[in-house]
Formats: structure tokens, C-alpha cells, sequence
């Protein structure tokens, strides 16, 4: 079967949770239809990154030496019909029949952003947005107005969790903000000389914003949303989804360019997981689905281990 979603996810430090992340994915998306590729910053933990790699042997993996380049490189070479991005603290816990969101995107072309994995329509509800009920082959699908969202999830589209987006839309958003200017491509690109000296003076991350050069995965996600939130007439208005059936559990943090928020206690550290790693622990995705959060982020109330039988 042809693939139909390009599955992109960004890893660092964290191969018990990218192990969780992979696991949940498989085990409810389909993966007949599903091509991973795995942007691996390496770091820490090789040794254990390649064991899970070889559980996994279908993901491409790319192994990061310029996030933008590597990233734009993947992109470009995606030919399938949508594309889905990935954390590697994300755990999936529920599923959408692909039928329904493949049949949302023919059924609203002309108005939808995306279809979300991660949306909670008791959350949502209460939250005091407005819903839209759909019936989509005898199931229910809800439309959500991004651009008057009333809660931060609600208004903040493009993001890199769990929301399946039409390819060439994502490539249309990218390229929207790129300098047009090959000579300026080429001087200012990550790692150059002029990116470097001018950095002396000036915010490396201010010059390469300009020129529409993320350099991290939290700068993908918050330039691209921050640029849609700007340009509402140049994008689509709807958000879908039928149920949330993923959320980030944040129990540590590997970040350096954004500040994010995590619940983790001592025994969540990368160093202190990786060891449990090694000795045969995994997430337990069980507890997990039978605790479904309700919302797009939890804590350490969800993160448990189980060793391996």
C-alpha cells in the first residue's frame, strides 16, 4: 500500500521516550500508511538511540548537523498527500480512522488547516469556543474556528504534537517566509561567516528570523504558528478533529532555544531514564491509555514505567 502520511519527529537525548513515542504511534495509527522519518540530534545515549533504531528498522533515520538544511532536505523530498510531526515525548492512547480525516480534507478543502490528533471537545467546550458538529460517515467531527480561538491550544494552529496537515500546505507556509534572495539564502544561512560576525552584535536569532532560517524544532513550530496567527486572510480558518487521541507528557526537558514547561522530578532526568532504559523499562502505554488525559499536555501523574517481559 502506497504510504499516505509522512510521519516527521525530532529527538534529543530522550530514546526511552522516543521508545514510547514509536511504540503508541504503531500501535494505534496505521502503519501501512505511515513513512517515519526520525531528525536525531545526537548528543547523549548512541548506544541506546541505535538499539531502539534496530526495533525500528523502517524509520529513516537523519542524523541532525544543520536543523534547518536536515529538515528542509526531509521536506523536500516528501511526495506523500499529508504530513504528521512528532516529539518524542508525545504518547498516542486512542486513534481516528484515517478514512474519516482523509474524507475531512476532500469534504473542506477550502477552509481547513488541519485535523487534530489532540483536541478535547469537553476541554474545548468549557474553554467557551464554539464547535461546529459535522457527520462524517454516520461518526461525528467537530470544526473548530482557530482564528477566534478563546484558549492558547485553540489559537495556536501549526504546531508539532499531533496534527496531520496537507504536505504542500506546509511546504506553501515554509517557503512563505523564506528570503526569495539566493545571495542572501547563501550569507545568511545558519553557520555562515556573516551569520556569525554579525552575531557579535545583533541576536544570532533575530538575523536568522529575518530570513526565515529556524534553527530548532521550537522555533519551527513558533515562527511558522506566530507567522499564521499574523496572516490569517493567507491561511484556512478551520481546525477538525473527532477526539484526542495523543498528548505530550512533559517530565524533562531538552530544549535550549524556548523555554518550556516540564513536571519532572529526579527520577525523570534523561540521565536517570536512560539507565532504565538500559536495564529493560519502557513507558507503559497501557496505563497511559487506560488514564486518557484530557488535555494536549500532561505531567508526571501519567509517566510510568514497566519493565519489559
Amino acid at each position: 500500500m502506497p504510504k499516505m502520511i509522512s510521519n516527521i519527529v525530532f529527538t534529543k537525548n530522550r530514546p526511552l521516550q522516543l521508545d514510547g513515542y514509536l511504540t503508541s504511534l504503531y500501535r494505534f495509527l496505521p502503519a501501512e500508511t505511515i513513512q517515519t522519518y526520525i531528525l536525531y540530534k545526537e548528543e547523549l545515549f548512541s548506544d541506546s538511540y541505535e538499539k531502539l533504531f534496530a526495533k525500528f528498522p523502517d524509520c529513516i533515520i537523519v542524523r541532525e548537523k544543520n536543523f534547518h538544511k536536515d529538515f528542509m532536505d526531509i521536506l523536500n523530498c516528501i511526495d506523500t498527500k499529508y504530513i504528521l510531526f512528532g516529539i518524542d515525548d508525545v504518547i498516542y492512547f486512542d486513534s481516528v480512522d484515517f478514512a474519516i480525516i482523509d474524507k475531512c480534507f476532500d469534504d473542506f478543502s477550502s477552509d481547513i488547516f488541519g485535523f487534530s490528533l489532540r483536541f478535547n471537545k469537553e476541554i474545548i467546550d468549557q474553554g467557551g469556543d464554539k464547535l461546529a458538529e459535522y457527520d462524517i460517515a454516520n461518526q461525528k467531527v467537530y470544526g473548530l474556528d482557530w482564528q477566534n480561538g478563546k484558549l492558547s491550544n485553540t489559537r495556536y494552529p501549526f504546531e508539532l504534537c499531533a496534527t496531520v496537515y496537507r504536505s504542500e500546505f506546509v511546504k506553501d507556509i515554509i517557503q512563505s517566509q523564506m528570503n526569495s534572495c539566493p545571495l542572501c539564502k547563501k550569507l545568511f544561512a545558519p553557520g555562515s561567516c556573516f551569520v556569525e560576525m554579525f552575531g557579535r552584535v545583533l541576536s544570532k536569532r533575530k538575523i536568522l528570523k529575518s530570513f526565515g532560517y529556524f534553527f530548532s524544532p521550537n522555533t519551527l513550530e513558533s515562527w511558522n504558528c506566530r507567522w499564521c496567527q499574523n496572516n490569517p486572510s493567507k491561511v484556512p480558518g478551520k481546525l477538525y478533529f473527532q477526539k484526542n487521541c495523543a498528548a505530550a507528557i512533559q517530565v524533562n526537558m531538552v530544549n535550549t532555544s524556548t523555554d518550556n514547561e516540564s513536571d519532572g522530578l529526579p527520577e525523570h532526568t534523561v540521565e536517570t531514564l536512560d539507565k532504565k532504559y538500559k536495564t529493560g523499562y519502557e513507558i507503559d502505554i497501557d496505563f497511559v491509555t487506560k488514564n486518557k488525559p484530557k488535555d494536549t499536555h500532561s505531567g508526571q501523574e501519567l509517566f510510568r514505567l514497566i519493565k519489559k517481559k
